[in-house]
């Protein structure tokens, strides 16, 4: 899909957001020349209507954007760029340039999911997570139930240290299981939001 940028002039909206957290970051605009040399360098490159020039995000500070993926909206007149930051986004220091925090510890887990997707489908002996997926569902449930016994062990005990190293372990574990039986943590997470309708 091609950029319209004769719509509106010349320069187009390019929301920037987080890959990560897809947290929004800031909002920017580009014209031709700075979409082509965005897509060449992976540094996101905007056309600053105030110093009337290409500018390359961090060009002064040192914190870049770096491209990872984009998408064109359906009027092919915005363009959605999907970015990996190396510092806080916003000239005045903060995370965004709406002064929030660009966190979600949640996201995580869906890089986790991937992986574990990935060593699903791979045969490397090498990978735990493969291994396990080889002996199948009933190793599986098996393993998430000495996890879990093990998290009520350490739980009733005072050593924080363990519990946390159990839990992790638990869950873990537990997210394996559920693409052994062909689901993912959003299929549990839809269930406990319709029962809190």
């Amino acid at each position: 899909m091609q950029i319209n940028f004769e719509k509106s002039g010349g320069l187009v909206p390019a929301i920037v957001q987080d890959v990560n957290t897809s947290k929004v970051l800031m909002l920017g605009y580009m014209n031709q020349e700075a979409w082509e040399k965005t897509l060449s360098e992976k540094k996101v490159t905007f056309f600053s209507r105030s110093k009337n020039r290409l500018w390359t995000k961090g060009e002064s500070s040192g914190n870049f954007l770096h491209l990872m993926e984009y998408k064109i909206d359906c009027d092919q007149d915005t363009i959605l760029l999907k970015v990996r930051p190396d510092g806080p986004t916003c000239h005045t220091g903060a995370d965004t340039c709406w002064d929030e925090v660009n966190a979600d510890e949640l996201a995580f887990l869906r890089r986790l999911e991937a992986v574990i997707t990935s060593r699903k489908n791979e045969a490397s002996e090498q990978s735990y997570t493969a291994s396990l997926f080889k002996k199948g569902i009933n190793k599986i449930a098996q393993k998430v139930g000495e996890e879990a016994v093990e998290v009520v062990i350490e739980a009733k005990d005072n050593n924080d240290h363990l519990f946390l190293n159990e839990s992790a372990d638990l869950l873990f574990h537990y997210l394996i299981l559920l693409q052994a039986k062909g689901f993912t943590l959003k299929d549990v997470i839809k269930v406990l939001e319709e029962r809190h309708k």
